[in-house]
């Protein structure tokens, strides 16, 4: 009895349906496997060439990766493949050869490649091996092959076959196109992942060497190992040596080493000391080049072959086949040289270069820390005396700095005495400013927006102080008192008084309108008077500050107390001392605190 169409229609949607789900459901594990597999590729490539085994009907899969050189590749993963067919791919890799090798082929073509019957190609004819494992060994006869591609580069392939002559469906191939793409995003991923780790690992390294020479300022040889290890460690090495110039400027000496070194070639490096005059030697060729020399094959040179040298002894004893040698340079000449060795022939890459040369500078910035720390002692112990006056010099400085502006420090200290710092009366022009409204402001805002404010006033008005060349400045919160005419004299002690005011007004309008866009309602207000009071030293051992006290230091703070916002107010004697420069308005007799009688208050015209 015949199965009606519909039914068989109806089973074929069910079975499309099924395979498609079956589809979605490998992909979705397979990125999810993505997703945690950062640092081996390995789960991902397994998983794919099962899914690929059970989706496309085929009991084999493989997925095979180029070498660096592109001249071989190799069986990364496999499902389903015979002891015998995995022996032979990992002990003879088959030749990158498009012509020979179908893999190859869709490599070099970037496309899917479909063998319908590797039975009939002539390579079996001619009992290729692989083929030959192949076709009798596993007994495949139809093939696929895709290429993983990254950035337009072939990098590898996923095999698929069958054993019989069954051809892939355009959606089996399309299934497997998708797991290639997913293969290459699995070994980008973890590409990325190594390439950041060994990226850190270098920069640990680097710190590491760099804070050991920050802790031996006089012995290099802590440095020296731990660039040795470091080199072994991340450039895949089995032996290191650094080597620096001898005094006499014609041999090298072993300075640092790691890895086993024969006796015989330590005894030998010893009494044949590295000479600086050989010039086949490659150490000499690095010094000559200011550039690191690499040998490829130290085997395949004239010295390990030509009598007894180091080399010789080096490729007969240790097996040292590849030499990375880099020297020391200090004001473009050589004093050393850094040779890392390999017991493969495998060149060090650009990285891997790179991080040597930053070793080696590392190891001359040693080296030159230890020659300046022993200097110094030595320079210390000729100084004697001499240097404890200069420190006692610089302690003298650095007391009166911190109550004197620089150019008054330096007055004093020029003068040879202290004697121009003690208590006499002088005539001095005095400034008082300070914050209108900083108290209120206090009270609302947060102690950081507080100090925020308060650091750009006094920055701001320390500037200006310095620019207009004032004696002495005292600041206590918001507060700020300036004095002309002493320590350093000044022809017009109230007109650079007034000068240094108008500077600050205008400075502090502009922060005051910055302060108010932030919703800070900040004013400033000046008191300028010209008076004689009494200066001098005053304060204990350890802490002294160099004031002033009288009347006109007083009057200059009340004018301050006083002043509205904007406001420069000046006592009677100041707005007479300026009226040929600045003209003055009186606003009638004021009765400030602490000053006995009424006194006339003058404001700065602002115009």
């Amino acid at each position: 009895m015949r199965t009606p169409p519909e039914i068989n229609y109806e089973k074929s949607l069910r079975d499309e349906l099924e395979h498609s789900q079956a589809r979605e459901e490998a992909t979705r594990k397979i990125l999810d496997l993505l997703a945690r597999s950062r640092e081996d590729r390995t789960p991902v490539f397994d998983a794919i060439c099962e899914n690929a085994t059970r989706l496309c009907n085929a009991p084999i899969a493989g997925l095979i990766l180029v070498d660096n050189d592109r001249k071989k590749y190799q069986l990364a993963a496999s499902r389903g493949t015979a002891a015998a067919f995995v022996d032979e791919m990992r002990k003879n890799p088959p030749d990158f050869d498009p012509e020979r090798f179908v893999a190859a082929r869709a490599m070099v073509e970037k496309r899917a490649i479909h063998v319908e019957d590797l039975a009939s190609q002539a390579l079996y004819g001619s009992q290729a091996s692989h083929r030959v494992v192949a076709t009798q060994t596993e007994g495949i006869r139809t093939a696929l092959f895709v290429p993983l591609i990254w950035e337009d580069q072939s990098i590898g392939a996923i095999g698929v076959w069958r054993r019989e002559v069954k051809p892939f469906q355009p959606g089996e191939i399309a299934l497997v196109e998708t797991f290639a793409a997913q293969a290459v995003i699995a070994i980008e991923n973890v590409r990325q992942f190594r390439e950041v780790q060994t990226r850190l690992e270098r920069e640990a390294a680097t710190s590491e060497v760099l804070s050991i020479i920050s802790q031996s300022r006089d012995d290099e040889l802590p440095v020296f190992d731990a660039i040795l290890d470091n080199a072994l460690r991340l450039c895949g090495s089995t032996t290191a040596t650094l080597f620096l110039v001898n005094r006499d400027q014609e041999t090298l000496y072993e300075a640092a080493a790691r890895g086993h070194v024969p006796e015989e070639i330590q005894r030998f490096t010893l009494e044949n000391p590295p000479r600086l005059d050989d010039k086949s030697s490659s150490f000499v060729q690095a010094f000559e080049q200011r550039k690191p020399v690499q040998i490829l094959d130290a085997a395949d040179t004239p010295r390990a072959t030509g009598g007894p040298s180091q080399r010789q002894l080096a490729v007969e004893k240790m097996g040292i086949r590849t030499i990375l040698q880099v020297p020391l340079m200090q004001q473009n000449q050589p004093i050393g040289l850094l040779s890392i060795y390999r017991t493969e022939v495998h060149a060090y890459n650009e990285n891997e270069i790179a991080l040597l040369k930053t070793f080696a500078a590392q190891a001359v910035i040693a080296i030159e820390n230890v020659q300046q720390f022993k200097a110094l002692e030595t320079l210390n112990a000729e100084l004697g005396e001499r240097v404890k006056e200069q420190v006692g010099e610089i302690e003298r400085m650095g007391k009166l700095k911190r109550f004197l502006p620089s150019a008054v420090a330096d007055a004093v200290v020029s003068s040879g005495s202290e004697k121009m710092l003690s208590s006499h009366r002088a005539l001095l022009g005095v400034l008082f400013c300070d914050i209108r409204g900083f108290t209120a402001f206090c009270e609302t805002a947060e102690p950081e927006e507080t100090i925020e404010v308060l650091q750009t006033y006094h920055e701001e008005m320390g500037k200006l102080i310095n620019d207009h060349a004032a004696g002495v400045d005292h600041r206590m919160g918001d507060g700020i008192m300036v004095l002309f005419n002493d320590p350093l004299p000044c022809e017009d002690p109230a007109g650079d008084a007034v000068k240094l005011a108008i500077a600050m007004r205008a400075r502090m309008s502009e922060l005051c309108r910055a302060w108010k866009r932030m919703g800070y309602r900040l004013g400033f207000g000046v008191g300028i008077s010209l008076g004689y009071a009494t200066v001098g030293m005053v304060g204990f051992e350890g802490r002294s500050d160099y004031t002033a006290s009288g009347t006109a230091v007083n009057l200059a703070s009340r004018l301050c107390d006083e002043a509205e916002d904007g406001q420069i107010l000046l006592s009677t004697r100041a707005a007479i001392a300026v009226e040929d420069v600045f003209s003055s308005i009186s606003v009638g007799e004021i009765s400030l605190k602490g000053i006995r009688e009424p006194v006339e208050v003058f404001r700065l015209d602002s115009a």
